[in-house]
């Protein structure tokens, strides 16, 4: 399945305006709120400096896969979108929005990802619409891909083989966090691609409101 391009221009351009720029009259009319579970491997080391606030000289290439089960902007319910950000943290981003998605929900999507997720967007190269394959095994194991990049991750198992959980991270995105390690992480893009395993990975969940 390839890619489908869909019409961003406008949304890329929104993502500029991140809520530390938006106008108090414009906030007022974006009100938000979102819930989302969230699941990635990267490049890093076990465990990856990003999630705690700190600084890498590492460069850090990873995939994300985001699902909102719950939330509201406006009138949209964001419930059922789900995407996958493919990135370099901090320099580029690429966005898959899963083409499974119903129209309603591809334009709250539209409406939420360059304020709920401004950082990814304004940093994005391209967002595009395919085919996103998830698959949540017993023993934990969760698999997801897009046409172009492809995430097993298994949980790295602590003290009597219970998960290991970390609580307090700074930011929204890393509640009920959950250290997993990289199995398969791979990315063949039109500019940049990767292969990494044994790195680290993560699940969470991600309570977010503006």
């Amino acid at each position: 399945m390839t890619f489908k391009r869909r019409d961003f221009n406008k949304l890329l351009g929104a993502a500029a305006l991140a809520p530390a720029f938006l106008s108090t009259k414009t906030q007022a009319q974006e009100t938000w709120s979102l819930q989302a579970n969230v699941a990635e491997c990267c490049s890093c080391e076990i465990p990856c400096p990003c999630n705690f606030g700190l600084g890498t000289n590492m460069q850090c290439d990873g995939n994300r896969l985001i699902e909102i089960y719950q939330g509201s902007i406006g009138e949209h319910d964001l419930a059922g979108i789900r995407f996958v950000v493919t990135f370099e943290m901090g320099v580029w981003s690429r966005i898959c929005v899963d083409e499974n998605m119903s129209e309603s929900q591809k334009d709250a999507f539209d409406a939420i990802f360059p304020i709920g997720f401004a950082g990814f967007a304004s940093q994005a190269r391209s967002i595009d619409t395919a085919a996103i394959s998830v698959d949540r095994q017993d023993d934990l194991i969760i698999k997801f891909s897009t046409p172009v990049s492809t995430v097993e991750m298994s949980p790295v198992r602590g003290r009597d083989g219970g998960l290991i959980t970390v609580d307090g991270l700074p930011y929204n995105a890393f509640y009920n966090y959950v250290q997993y390690q990289a199995v398969v992480n791979t990315h063949d893009g039109p500019e940049h691609n990767w292969p990494h395993k044994g790195t680290n990975g993560f699940t969470s969940r991600m309570i977010a409101k503006g």
